[in-house]
């Protein structure tokens, strides 16, 4: 089985009808940039990042939590995982403070969905990895230490 085939002709197919949804204007391209926050994903500390995503010191919270292994064999492939118990949540940002740009994922939460997201993330090294959490127009976040064996970033 050629799963290399069958991703291309998935991305393939979902790009196409992207595309059309484009040109049919049913879809504006400005949409996706609108999401692009470019300040906060260039950020080189967490409290630029913080600052560019309109959090400023955010509280800390035992209602957001991060699920990732306490260490990570290789860093160019992490698991992080994010749990928001906290009502209302309506954005999720991931963030590892010892990478070259601190923001490494952000996700948007629509209403009445279950705040819960699993993804992989690059790390440099051995580093905190903070969840940002927006809810009900506040700004919460948690952090865990991941340790890495292997560098993902260039290490």
């Amino acid at each position: 089985m050629d799963h290399q085939r069958r991703d291309t002709l998935k991305a393939g197919g979902g790009l196409g009808v992207f595309g059309l949804l484009v040109a049919a204007g049913v879809i504006k391209p400005e949409l996706a940039q609108a999401a692009w926050n470019a300040q906060a994903f260039e950020a080189r500390s967490l409290e630029a990042a913080f600052g560019a995503l309109g959090a400023g010191k955010p509280a800390a919270s035992d209602g957001v939590l991060i699920t990732s292994p306490d260490i990570a064999e290789n860093g160019a492939v992490v698991p992080v995982g994010v749990v928001s118990n906290i009502p209302g949540t309506e954005y999720i940002a991931i963030m590892v403070e010892k990478n070259p740009y601190m923001l490494a994922a952000s996700f948007i939460i629509p209403e009445g969905t279950v705040a819960e997201l699993q993804t992989r993330v690059k790390m440099s090294q051995t580093s905190d990895v903070h969840a940002l959490v927006k809810a009900n127009g506040k700004f919460y976040t948690s952090r865990k230490e991941v340790k890495v064996t292997l560098g993902g970033c260039g290490g």
